[in-house]
């Protein structure tokens, strides 16, 4: 496999790092050959060539079977307008990818019930997948603008009948290896756009007569997700709703740190942990790579195709996770461990050839 890397900005060198020592010692186990290039994206390629998404980094995508990226922004850079800061290669990388379905897994894991602020009744056994449209919507439509001095702004949410068939059949195609439950979450009560996606995402389930559907609105998405997320196998939101929603189920884990996402359908994969940058703990060491290693399991399925690797790495977060360690965002109780020391825990199961056979055969 070919890899690009953007570490990125504030925290994202750091969980990089780790993930990237967790992919390579992975890597070697299953006996898959792993080149990876380096390049830069956000405020640290606008420091150092004037653009959050250099001539150079695009090069670098050519030939690459995935991208997996850190984390992009920079607090230095928000006197700039939007099209300027470090966001805009994010989006401009994902044009550029092509990558339409950006998945995002929320499980509760039993060993850190006492990281979440949810009581363990409500959340206990959760394991749901956000499948969020990445490439149309408020982020993606025109026109959009300033006008009238900068007195007033204004922003396009477009979608077309075939940008909501192609995510749908992801979501569908995902639930019927999961519950073969689809919920599809919009606002049709008020949204020509979200009607358009609910009336499509009905035809499309026509094809798939094995997985219910659900339609909600987002509003009581976001209810339900913190009062009975156990209802919920997949979700499948447009772009925006689904940028907030995900966030929403960070609580289900304990932490954002904890999330990971794959963005396919493109040439090429894309691989992130869903944080930020987190810039005031940057450098510290304390960062949680979960996220971030969990993102190269993801790798391992859909880019690889090696569903044993994928596993040994999950397995072993959760066997770490078991044993009560825990970074700073997730501490309940007790002293926290560093970034590191969470890298080294993980790579020490996911890479043991005992641990690998067991996941596998599990």
């Amino acid at each position: 496999m070919k890899i690009t890397v953007l570490p990125g900005d504030g925290i994202g060198p750091e969980v990089t790092r780790e993930a990237l020592r967790v992919l390579e010692a992975v890597a070697a186990e299953h006996s898959i050959q792993v080149e990876t290039t380096a390049a830069l994206i956000g405020g640290t390629a606008i420091r150092e060539t004037g653009s959050p998404l250099p001539d150079a980094t695009i090069a670098a995508f050519d030939g690459a079977d995935a991208v997996l990226l850190g984390a992009v922004g920079d607090p230095a850079y928000d006197h700039l307008l939007p099209n300027q800061r470090p966001e805009i290669g994010l989006l401009k990388m994902r044009q550029h990818l092509g990558g339409f379905a950006n998945l995002r897994p929320s499980k509760a894991y039993d060993s850190l019930i006492d990281s979440s602020p949810l009581r363990r009744e409500i959340f206990e056994g959760t394991d749901l997948l956000i499948v969020r449209e990445l490439l149309g919507g408020l982020y993606f439509g025109e026109p959009r603008g300033f006008e009238d001095g900068d007195t007033s702004a204004f922003n396009t949410m477009r979608y077309s009948v075939a940008e909501v068939e192609r995510v749908a059949r992801v979501a569908f195609e995902s639930a019927r290896g999961r519950k073969k439950k689809v919920t599809s979450v919009d606002k049709a009560n008020v949204l020509e756009t979200s009607q358009l996606w609910r009336k499509t995402v009905t035809k499309v389930a026509a094809d798939y007569p094995d997985v219910e559907l659900e339609h909600l609105f987002v509003d009581a998405c976001a209810m339900h997700l913190v009062t009975n997320p156990t209802r919920f196998d997949v979700l499948l939101t447009e772009n925006l709703f689904g940028d907030i929603l995900s966030d929403e189920a960070a609580v289900l884990t304990g932490s954002l740190g904890m999330l990971a996402s794959a963005t396919i359908g493109g040439e090429i994969d894309l691989y992130e942990p869903v944080h930020g940058s987190a810039p005031d703990i940057a450098g510290k060491d304390i960062a949680n790579p979960i996220g971030a290693i969990a993102s190269v399991a993801m790798l391992f399925r859909h880019t690889a195709d090696n569903e044993s690797a994928a596993a040994a790495i999950e397995s072993a977060i959760e066997r770490v996770l078991a044993e009560g360690h825990r970074t700073a965002d997730i501490a309940a109780s007790g002293r926290p461990i560093s970034t590191t020391a969470m890298g080294d825990l993980i790579i020490g199961y996911a890479a043991s050839p005992d641990q690998a056979r067991s996941t596998a055969s599990n």
